[in-house]
């Protein structure tokens, strides 16, 4: 086995994952590297191996077979605790605690990792401010006095607080109404190129990958997929729709680059053109 990619932040090899209880596996093979800084979206139809593939990155599921590594390290090597607190983690409703403030969720990670009050309350509001929330509007308020966009902001909030090298979010827009949805996403790109973060997000929406993917890998019954080597068929099962997509590929990059030949590079002026053919073909769909 070849070491460890220096660049790489988290790295799966040939790793399936299944259960007793079911006939096939969950995630069959998996070969896939992210590097530091980038954003990789996963993205497939519920039930390809999406969630299941950051569970087995923090170490809330351990792989039937193979190796995931994460700075290097197995994960079977981890302090199950250790490596969670090196890891943001994003959920849809962001998961907050009802009985917290806002400011006792965000600065629940640094509490208890033992850092001083007033560096924490130093922490909770730089973050509050990040993520365009008064602290002193909202610092003292409860999950159930916020909006959905506004838990989910203190959801990121919370994920960075102590400051992790890698995010995971997995659908944490889902849920929102479209307009705050694509506020949260346009101040999602901002934010980890700001803060130089890697994330791995998890998605099923089409636009989304588009939009915040620096790579975008689409899964499939438990795999990593790709038809041709220039063009992927999106089958977008979530919504019942079947869209024939071409998406531009860095011909700079091959697939040893990429890590994996099932991730694809999308340049920016043609993620532009994606999205415009997307919506036309669905308002085509809708007028029929």
């Amino acid at each position: 086995m070849n070491d460890s990619n220096n660049s790489a932040l988290v790295e799966f090899r040939d790793v399936s994952y299944s259960v007793p209880a079911l006939p096939a596996p969950i995630l069959s093979d998996l070969d896939l590297t992210v590097q530091r800084g980038e954003t990789l979206v996963l993205l497939g139809e519920s039930g390809c191996g999406k969630t299941t593939t950051l569970k087995l990155i923090n170490r809330l599921y351990l792989p039937s077979s193979g190796q995931v590594l994460v700075e290097g390290k197995s994960t079977t090597d981890w302090d199950p605790i250790a490596l969670r607190r090196r890891t943001g983690y994003v959920i849809q409703d962001a998961g907050l605690f009802p009985h917290f403030t806002v400011a006792d969720n965000v600065g629940l990670v640094p509490s208890l990792d033992g850092w001083e009050e007033a560096k924490i309350n130093d922490r909770v509001r730089e973050l509050l401010n990040l993520v365009g929330l008064d602290p002193v509007k909202y610092a003292e308020r409860y999950p159930r006095e916020l909006s959905g966009g506004q838990r989910q902001r203190v959801g990121v909030a919370r994920a960075l607080a102590a400051e992790p090298p890698l995010l995971l979010l997995d659908e944490p827009f889902g849920a929102l109404d479209p307009l705050t949805r694509a506020s949260l996403q346009r101040q999602f790109v901002v934010l980890t190129k700001r803060l130089g973060k890697t994330a791995i997000f998890v998605t099923h929406d089409l636009r989304e990958a588009l939009r915040l993917g620096s790579r975008i890998g689409l899964m499939h019954a438990g795999r990593l997929v790709l038809r041709r080597q220039r063009c992927l068929r999106a089958v977008l099962l979530a919504v019942r729709i079947e869209h024939a997509f071409c998406f531009g590929i860095n011909r700079r990059a091959n697939a040893h680059a990429l890590g994996i030949e099932a991730v694809f590079v999308v340049e920016p002026a043609r993620r532009a053109l994606d999205e415009q053919h997307l919506v036309r073909s669905q308002r085509q769909r809708a007028g029929r």
